[in-house]
């Protein structure tokens, strides 16, 4: 069996508590879950011009999450919610790697933030802020520790996200507060909260792109892992 190249965008942070410098970060256990999984894990600067030569040396692509947001600009909206918070140079260069992985039909998970920057590349749109716009919302940013569920979601029959997990509903932690509105042209939704807040996507006509809201690297469920598994298998 081949082990395939897995690369994993980092988060980026200002001078500040680790470093008096700028600096990279990423969660040990996105790359112990990929490393579970049977992949090989390599982490990806923000180098957007080299999007290309990254392309050329990994097998598949993790969107990961972080604590800021996709610009509205990048989806056609006119206003800015006053929580939304952007990292510019992170997103152009996840953008870039996300086209680029499209266009080679190379495999694609995108994990919280990483699925709404999926859904915005796919075409579609995003809730700015889902106390806002969501009535009688679920707590997204849930108050309990991220390694344990927040609330459930409802996973859609006959989705690629259903035929991986095996079940109708999973337990899911929850850590946003933003999520995706409207997606793009043939773009399936294939989770959703009880709230109704889109929880995951997927492109039927690629060869694995996948979206999902929650994190299933803290492999809370046997759904976690199995997206993990499906995800490495496809890398092959």
């Amino acid at each position: 069996m081949t082990q395939p190249v897995i690369g994993l965008t980092l988060d980026s942070e200002e001078p500040g508590g680790y470093s008096k410098f700028p600096w990279y970060a990423v969660r040990e256990n996105y790359c112990g879950a990929v490393t579970r999984a049977g992949g090989l894990p390599i982490l990806l600067p923000h180098e957007p011009e080299q999007a290309a030569a990254y392309l050329d040396r990994i097998d598949g692509l993790i969107v990961t999450g972080g604590a800021f947001d996709v610009d509205p600009s990048l989806f056609g909206a006119t206003s800015r919610h006053a929580t939304v918070k952007t990292k510019g140079r992170r997103t152009a260069f996840e953008a870039a790697m996300t086209r680029g992985a499209l266009e080679r039909d190379m495999p694609v998970l995108g994990i919280c933030g990483g699925q709404q920057l999926l859904n915005v590349i796919l075409g579609g749109t995003l809730i700015q802020h889902i106390p806002d716009e969501v009535g009688a919302a679920l707590a997204h940013e849930q108050p309990n520790p991220r390694d344990e569920p927040g609330h459930s979601v409802r996973v859609e029959a006959g989705t690629l996200l259903h035929r991986i997990c095996g079940v109708a509903e999973l337990s899911v932690n929850s850590a946003h507060h933003q999520a995706a509105k409207a997606v793009g042209p043939g773009i399936i939704v294939n989770a959703v909260a009880e709230d109704g807040v889109i929880e995951g996507i997927e492109d039927p006509g690629r060869r694995f792109c996948l979206g999902v809201q929650w994190h299933p690297e803290f492999s809370i469920s046997v759904g976690d892992a199995k997206i993990f598994d499906a995800f490495i298998a496809s890398c092959r």
